[in-house]
């Protein structure tokens, strides 16, 4: 049966990171709600109901019996049997919301809908960017349990020094960490396949680190931090997201913070996470066009995809970052940078489309992927659009 994530009214609650994706496809703990998605319910054949001009990379449903879901949750063994059970034309609502349905794609509508029946126990929602880096820690126990359950990890190098429980620790086949301490007693640490622990770093969990990235020499990783694939972190991080493909490979610290996909940090950028009179922070919301009140004392960096910044870049306690920009220059940026900015200042030039695609075809290629047409067109909606 096709499985259809659906964006329900999140999308532009997520923005920058969702400019370039759906909800669902965001990555929290070790996996992106899709990936949770599939590994729970055993779903191969999945479809989003998101953007139009995000339907040519991301596939549109077919027109047939599927089960719709709203993915940025973290369910309950109670639920998931509940979502498992449900019959067509049947349907599941939290706060007023309905978040699973069993229903027929060729004839979508409520009017489906035979049954709600109402999830009376508390789940963690996910609904603007900050609750990523705020719940990481619940997204990393789930994905850790759910991955690893009946499975052996590989064992730890004797090289390195270790705190914790080795229960907590799974480090995935052809992962490396040599001389460097490894501390589960703050929460679980998982390795991904083919992943590094450089010479000389601390980890203090929760952390994921995804297939083939790297924590570079001397690097101090504080959770609950999740890195997807492909990155390379180096420096000082506490609580942070990177989607995955970005590097922040240098000295400089970057806290409670969401950075997306194809990203670079130049050396000894540093983002603020915690302000000077101690107050909640305020992020950017693309909904309102306002700042709001997180109500977090702690709010560094909302990044999206393809933005770089220069050496020695300083940025405020909750800066919202934009696609594709680029900050080099001095001082600090405004605390909303916005996309295909050139210089990272309010009324800088925007970066030329065609020199976008250049950077982003150089920077993916590193990676060996490509950059393909789709990817252009829904950079080519964003710089038009927004």
């Amino acid at each position: 049966m096709q499985l259809v994530f659906s964006d329900a009214q999140y999308w532009e609650d997520f923005l920058p990171l969702t400019f370039t994706r759906p909800v669902a496809a965001m990555r929290c703990g070790i996996l992106t709600f899709s990936e949770r998605w599939q590994k729970i319910l055993g779903n191969t054949e999945i479809s989003y109901f998101t953007e139009n001009y995000l339907q040519d990379k991301f596939k549109n449903p077919e027109e047939k019996e599927s089960l719709f879901l709203v993915a940025n949750f973290l369910p309950t063994e109670t639920v998931i049997q509940q979502i498992k059970d449900l019959k067509q034309g049947e349907a599941l609502v939290y706060e007023d919301e309905l978040i699973a349905a069993r229903i027929n794609m060729k004839d979508f509508s409520l009017n489906q809908i035979e049954k709600m029946t109402d999830i009376k126990e508390n789940l963690t929602f996910f609904k603007r960017p900050a609750d990523l880096f705020t719940y990481n820690h619940l997204a990393i126990d789930f994905d850790f349990d759910l991955l690893t359950e009946g499975r052996v990890s590989q064992e730890l190098s004797s090289t390195n020094g270790f705190l914790g429980d080795k229960k907590d620790l799974f480090i995935e086949e052809g992962a490396q960490i040599e001389f460097s301490t490894i501390n589960t007693m703050t929460g679980k640490i998982y390795v991904g396949k083919n992943a590094e622990v450089m010479e000389g770093c601390n980890l203090r969990g929760p952390i994921a680190l995804g297939e083939d990235s790297k924590f570079n020499l001397g690097s101090k990783i504080y959770g609950a931090t999740t890195v997807g694939p492909h990155c390379k972190v180096g420096g000082e991080v506490n609580n942070i997201i990177i989607f995955g493909y970005s590097s922040k490979g240098h000295e400089g610290f970057v806290g409670n913070s969401v950075i997306g996909e194809w990203c670079n940090f130049g050396a000894d950028t540093n983002s603020s996470n915690l302000k000077n009179n101690y107050s909640h922070v305020k992020l950017w919301s693309y909904r309102t066009k306002a700042f709001e009140d997180t109500g977090l004392q702690f709010a560094g960096l909302i990044m999206g995809d393809h933005s770089k910044t220069a050496i020695n870049t300083q940025l405020n306690t909750g800066t919202v970052i934009g696609v594709a920009s680029n900050i080099f220059k001095p001082g600090f940026p405004p605390n909303l940078v916005e996309n295909f900015s050139w210089g990272g200042g309010k009324d800088d030039e925007r970066f030329k489309l065609d020199k976008a695609y250049e950077v982003a075809e150089r920077a993916m290629a590193r990676r060996k992927v490509p950059l393909a047409d789709d990817d252009k067109a829904i950079l080519k909606y964003i710089f038009d659009t927004y």
